[in-house]
């Protein structure tokens, strides 16, 4: 069953973050890459280097004969790009890897038709394990499904099917956990080199941050001012902040809803004992 579906011709149309990450773990899975396509000349060539493909830069020029596209491209750029994609090449299984877009943005367009979403943050610099990666998958038919799960499976240890409905809040939880989460690091980066320390010293606190959630709640696994809180030290940390009104601000925001939060669990866990 794996060798046969290892052997679907699959085109890839995208080479950016996400498509040359999964680009790469399909590929290093045994799955047969045919094609990758890319507006830019210097992206599709080394993705389609990668992954011993042929490569395109003309979306006319995308092979009719895959079993399996792969459409991972910028939000806008699917949308653009749909209607060149679909025209002769109906009787493959068509599928993009947005988290906010969703499925039915495929129907009446092709036949088959589905999603494929890793959700993870992806560089081209730097190349992630798809064994602990969470994929989730949809498609406009069970059998298509099955298939989809089947090649998910090959990929990673955790697979799982989502609606677009609840892929779009996967999406924005992920934001949160992810986009903010880092911001905040960038914050932190830009106070420290202000004052001439340097980063890294931060590096022993995020691992130990991330590491607990592992086995705490990510309520539970909260400390700080903030949750206990603490005007005395949230107040001095306001005044140091007197000349960055945007960190004042975030910080301010976050530790009422840090503080808000916590009130809301611990009445929660009154009315249930």
């Amino acid at each position: 069953m794996d060798t046969f579906i290892q052997d679907t011709p699959i085109v890839f149309i995208g080479a950016g973050n996400l498509a040359t990450n999964l680009a790469k773990a399909f590929y290093r899975s045994g799955f047969r890459i045919i094609q990758v396509y890319s507006r830019t000349q210097a992206s599709a060539a080394a993705l389609a280097g990668a992954v011993e493909a042929t490569y395109t830069t003309e979306i006319s020029e995308v092979r009719d004969d895959a079993a399996l596209y792969v459409v991972s491209v910028k939000d806008d750029a699917l949308i653009e790009l749909l209607p060149d994609i679909v025209r002769g090449r109906k009787r493959g299984l068509l599928v993009h890897t947005a988290g906010s877009i969703p499925m039915n943005i495929l129907k009446d367009k092709t036949e088959r038709y589905g999603v494929f979403y890793p959700m993870q943050t992806f560089s081209k610099q730097r190349e992630v394990d798809f064994k602990s990666i969470p994929i989730f998958v949809e498609s406009n038919s069970a059998e298509d499904t099955c298939l989809l799960r089947a090649v998910a499976s090959i990929l990673s240890e955790k697979v799982y099917e989502a609606t677009s409905e609840q892929r779009r809040y996967l999406h924005l939880a992920a934001v949160f956990t992810c986009n903010f989460a880092n911001h905040m690091y960038a914050l932190a980066a830009e106070l420290l080199n202000k004052h001439n320390l340097p980063f890294e010293v931060m590096l022993p606190l995020i691992d130990e941050t991330a590491e607990k959630v592992h086995q705490l709640t990510p309520a539970q696994a909260q400390t700080g001012p903030a949750i206990r809180f603490d005007r005395n030290v949230m107040d001095k940390h306001l005044d140091m902040l007197f000349d960055e009104p945007r960190f004042k601000e975030v910080y301010k925001l976050l530790s009422e809803s840090i503080y808000e939060l916590a009130n809301k669990n611990s009445s929660a866990n009154s009315t249930t004992k």
